[in-house]
């Protein structure tokens, strides 16, 4: 058996998903083990583009067994759009199954996730509104409706009914917002319920009995580490355990069942939202990245933050996650730059820190270090062997790895899947 865990190296939107879907190819089960559809995966899949905000993206694959974990909070609305695209697409999505333990993203959730960020105004955390933080909140206040809620009408009556008025009470006397109907939500929901059912299962079971029977399953996580709800750059973070070790949990499988971490990172770094990016660049090298690279959100379609590759937050992820290897995305986007800059060390009040200082106004007010390198004008799309790339790509993949000492086994030199490089 083999477990592997795919995660961001960054702040998210590394390309998780593309490189879930290389390898999903070759896995029996892939599991998304943590976060809501305020993820998003790209995927180009018989010249069709696919953007995945729950179902995992080796739904693409018919003899592969597709989770959404307990660690997964879930707007069935979303999932259920998300089923009707694919089914018209001509994709079947019946080898989906959905923990039961998984919890349900509430209409309050969204309405609260959007009126505690204008409330926060300047300090906001820019989330995507998709009511995440508040239902995980629910879930650790253990007042959250879990999907297997959805298989007993009266339970799951008794829980909005019970839940509602609470919510409702913030709604209307914090917010001064309209308050929301439990007819409505009830009737909604039980309509859910008749589509998804179907699709509902203890998947821990199903996980481990994979891995049993010596399958072999990927692990896919959304977002990045460093917007892990611990290890990220808090409080501009998101609610789950994005790292590797967030697997487990939001799987249901032991650590001993992972057998490999492979890290994800953009050949430069970018960040959406709020909070410290000591290497983003605000000029016009950023914003050339931006665009060339079509760094807009794949759900909120929000203009990221752009700048260059910063080692220091790889190494922390590397150490976090105990990643084995990194897969290095994008790489064609830097084509066109003449002097490329890679951050060898934060500079905070005379001193120059080689990793991620403890102290979070440290990590605001860091400035970066740089070393610049060489780029290269050549066109780097249609090279399929390590060799071929010009010798300014090869320094620069080179000087990542001396610097994180981890082997990038995996290049993209464009969004298709033939793109990419294989060491």
């Amino acid at each position: 058996m083999s477990g592997t865990v795919i995660i961001g190296a960054q702040w998210g939107d590394e390309g998780k998903g593309r490189i879930t879907d290389l390898v999903a190819k070759n896995m029996d089960m892939v599991v998304r083990f943590q976060g809501g559809d305020n993820a998003g995966h790209t995927v180009v899949y018989k010249e069709q583009e696919f953007k995945l905000h729950l179902i995992p993206s080796g739904i693409l694959y018919p003899d592969v067994t597709c989770i959404i974990g307990n660690g997964v909070v879930i707007n069935p609305e979303v999932l259920i759009r998300e089923l009707e695209d694919l089914k018209k697409r001509g994709i079947d999505a019946s080898r989906l199954r959905i923990s039961y333990n998984a919890h349900l993203i509430m209409p309050y959730h969204i309405i609260l996730d959007k009126a505690y960020e204008q409330v926060l105004g300047k300090s906001k955390i820019g989330t995507t509104h998709k009511g995440i933080g508040p239902a995980y909140s629910d879930k650790t206040s253990r007042s959250g409706i879990r999907v297997q809620d959805l298989l007993d009408l009266k339970i799951f009556s008794t829980k909005l009914e019970e839940t509602l008025k609470l919510k409702n009470d913030m709604i209307e006397n914090v917010y001064g917002l309209e308050p929301l109907r439990f007819k409505k939500i009830y009737e909604d929901y039980k309509g859910y319920a008749e589509y998804i059912n179907k699709y509902i299962d203890d998947t821990s079971i199903m996980i481990n009995k994979a891995l049993d029977s010596g399958k072999d399953v990927l692990f896919e996580g959304a977002q990045g580490t460093f917007l892990d709800i611990d290890h990220g750059t808090y409080p501009f973070v998101t609610s789950s355990s994005t790292i590797a070790g967030g697997a487990c949990i939001g799987a249901g499988v032991g650590p001993k069942r992972i057998n490999k971490v492979l890290g994800v990172a953009k050949a430069y770094t970018t960040r959406v939202g709020s909070g410290p990016f000591p290497t983003e660049d605000t000029g016009k090298a950023g914003d050339y990245i931006r665009e060339k690279g079509h760094e807009y959100g794949t759900t909120t379609g929000r203009p990221r933050r752009c700048g260059w590759i910063d080692p220091l937050v790889l190494n922390y992820s590397i150490m976090i996650n105990s990643i084995d290897s990194l897969a290095l995305t994008k790489i064609d986007v830097l084509t066109g730059i003449e002097k490329l800059k890679v951050c060898t060390g934060y500079r905070y009040e005379g001193k120059v820190y080689d990793y991620i200082p403890p102290h979070q106004t440290a990590m605001h007010k860091s400035e970066p270090v740089f070393e610049e390198m060489d780029g290269w004008d050549e066109d780097i799309s249609g090279i399929r062997e390590y060799k071929a790339l010009p010798a300014n790509t090869r320094s620069y993949i080179e000087r990542i790895e001396s610097l994180t000492g981890v082997p990038i086994e995996m290049i993209s030199v464009g969004p298709e899947r033939s793109q990419m490089i294989l060491r």
